[in-house]
């Protein structure tokens, strides 16, 4: 079978598109965007077991009988909430440039 797809009355060959320095280029600042919000990602999310398993800073109560464990383990859903929603907002811009990379290598 070939990477050839049609869309519409063209069609497309993935392997020359992913090829060309447009896609690459897209793919360099995507990659770019990203690695910051997963590298503290992942910062964030192993340092609450480390800090509770082996020190006692988040064993204070914060709010009333509440810990800053709690506040801490809270605070990572409302982290995936405020990355996810930048990254939407991202994307979109993303999916215009995918569109022009599209129409531009698009064989006729």
């Amino acid at each position: 079978m070939t990477n050839q797809v049609a869309r519409g009355k063209s069609t497309m060959d993935y392997e020359k598109l992913v090829q060309t320095e447009d896609f690459k280029g897209l793919v360099k600042r995507k990659k770019k965007f990203a690695t910051p919000f997963v590298i503290f990602f992942f910062a964030a999310y192993f340092i609450l077991p480390l800090l509770t398993g082996y020190t006692k800073i988040l064993e204070t109560p914060a709010i009333g009988a509440m810990t800053w464990t709690w506040v801490y383990a809270f605070s990572m859903f409302v982290m995936v909430w405020v990355f996810t929603s930048i990254y939407m907002n991202k994307a979109k811009h993303f999916d215009v440039e995918v569109d022009k990379i599209i129409e531009k290598n698009v064989l006729k």
